[in-house]
């Protein structure tokens, strides 16, 4: 299981990332309000200001204050080291999630 830190210490799995948004159109804004009222929302900005919103498989709603493309690029770079590591050594593959 891969596990993606979202900002302060604060971590997410990989597996269950549907979307990583920006918060400032008027439909993500309704998500993060859907989910509040849901009682799905997690907000892991530590009282900073919200630069990513996470939706996962779950429909749970997850406020970060990285920006996206740093949460992105921290998936990319997971995927390609496990990738190499796989690569060069075939007995690491993990089992597949049904």
């Amino acid at each position: 299981m891969k596990l993606i830190n979202v900002g302060f210490g604060n971590i997410v799995s990989a597996s269950k990332i549907v979307a990583i948004v920006s918060p400032e159109s008027a439909p993500i804004k309704r998500i993060i309000q859907e989910a509040r009222d849901r009682g799905v929302l997690i907000d892991a900005t530590y009282g900073r200001r919200t630069r990513a919103v996470i939706v996962t498989e779950s429909d749970h709603v997850v406020l970060s204050a990285l920006q996206p493309e740093t949460i992105a690029h921290r998936l990319i770079e997971k995927d390609s080291a496990q990738t190499q590591d796989t690569e060069a050594n075939p007995d690491l593959k993990q089992e597949e999630e049904p």
